[in-house]
């Protein structure tokens, strides 16, 4: 039976720059079943998943999910929860993390502050290496489940980072797809081998361009104009690059891309759909993804 990961990988379909935006990321473990709408169909308390999507509309926060790997009974999760927020912007990211025995109190957090780059002395600073976040939800698309799973457990077992099954980071027809922080970088099209190499060059204060969707604190055309200035220079280095985006007209922006050395390249990138029309979600009907286009790439 042909999947919507299939489709993609046959069509050829390019990774960069569909990696979902956030600047900041708010995770939360809930452990047992989650559904489509994790945030309120979940163990979560509905109501407070509910406040926590209207809280972080607009702040450049994104809410999910998250659970250690392995069985997921239908039974109630432990009395305290893991909370982990980190930020992605280069020269800036930070991870800090607490535990909660209330997560009520998450209702109190500033997410317009968070967004900004401001964790407000939330918890307390994450000293370990990578965190790495597969998407796992069966719900929201099978190909996450039956890809994603395995992924997640085998990285677990292997024991290089710290790794946990998240609900939703978007592009199901790039699975099993991964985010790592604290870099914000989203991998899509993995393997077991070149997730480890994604962790292990991460570890390394790198990025992996191959298999890179973008970093999530831009939005998809800054993506394109970073990924394709990697690929131009061969920098690998994750904190080395900075985009700023300037629209131009509807569909066309002109990037700017700094590199700490003072280099620059000014990116024009567009927008187009993919053609032919492919599912972009098992069980959807057939539809022509946006995708960014880099039209021109020259130094400034």
């Amino acid at each position: 039976m042909s999947t919507c990961t299939n489709l993609s990988a046959e069509l050829a379909e390019p990774l960069a720059a569909t990696a979902a935006t956030a600047r900041t990321w708010l995770l939360i473990e809930q452990s047992g079943p989650w559904g489509a709408k994790a945030l309120t169909e979940s163990h979560l308390d509905s109501r407070l998943g509910r406040e926590l999507e209207a809280a972080s509309a607009g702040t450049g926060v994104r809410v999910a999910l998250i659970r250690r790997p392995g069985r997921h009974a239908d039974n109630r999760p432990a009395a305290r929860h893991q909370v982990i927020l980190a930020h992605t912007v280069p020269g800036r990211s930070w991870i800090r993390r607490a535990e909660s025995a209330d997560l009520t109190e998450l209702s109190a957090l500033d997410l317009a502050a968070a967004g900004a780059g401001d964790h407000g002395g939330f918890g307390t600073a994450h000293t370990g290496g990578p965190l790495a976040l597969v998407c796992t939800n069966g719900r929201r698309d099978r190909c996450c489940a039956l890809l994603g799973r395995p992924l997640a457990a085998e990285l677990a077992a292997a024991g290089h980072s710290e790794v946990w099954e998240v609900t939703h980071l978007g592009g199901h027809r790039f699975s099993p797809t991964m985010l790592v922080l604290p870099y914000g970088y989203a991998y899509g099209r993995l393997t077991e081998a070149t997730a480890k190499e994604v962790l292990a060059v991460t570890t390394a204060g790198q990025m992996w361009p191959a298999l890179s969707r973008g970093r999530s604190c831009w939005d998809r055309p800054a993506q394109a104009a970073e990924q394709a200035v990697r690929e131009l220079t061969g920098e690998h280095a994750a904190e080395t690059l900075t985009v700023t985006q300037d629209l131009l007209a509807e569909g066309a922006w002109r990037c700017l891309v700094r590199h700490v050395d003072g280099r620059c390249w000014l990116v024009e990138v567009v927008r187009k759909l993919s053609e032919p029309p492919r599912p972009e979600s098992c069980g959807k009907a057939p539809g022509t993804p946006v995708r960014m286009e880099v039209r021109s790439v020259r130094r400034s």
